[in-house]
């Protein structure tokens, strides 16, 4: 039980930090650790869309859902799942690619346009 408890905290963690990617440039313009803390996380984000690489917390929620129960079928709560499915959303990489440059490119054009 634990394991799948802290497996859906891990999505909870995995959903506030694709909104912080997406709004972090609104709080960023006052806030200078937030701005950097903002620019790393998109910077991170964009290295895996080009080299194809998984989210580490994709990677830990696995391990904790295999550690609950390979066999077993999703049973978790609605809110859970309804979050897996914003997160896991099913489109190509490329769509994926398209959009990490868009909230990119808004990012900065947001801090940019601040700036002046």
């Amino acid at each position: 039980m634990p394991y799948k408890i802290l497996a859906d905290i891990v999505v909870l963690i995995h959903f506030l930090w694709i909104v912080f990617l997406i709004f972090g440039a609104f709080p960023g313009v006052r806030h200078r650790a937030i701005k950097i803390f903002h620019i790393l996380g998109l910077l991170f984000a964009f290295a895996f869309q080009i080299f194809d690489w998984y989210c580490p917390l994709t990677h830990l929620e696995v391990w904790l859902r295999e550690k609950h129960s390979p066999n077993l079928a999703y049973t978790g709560s609605f809110i859970i799942h309804y979050m897996e499915k914003v997160i896991y959303i099913e489109v190509s990489r490329y769509t994926i690619m398209i959009l990490t440059v868009l909230i990119c490119g808004f990012n900065v054009w947001f801090y940019m346009k601040r700036k002046r």
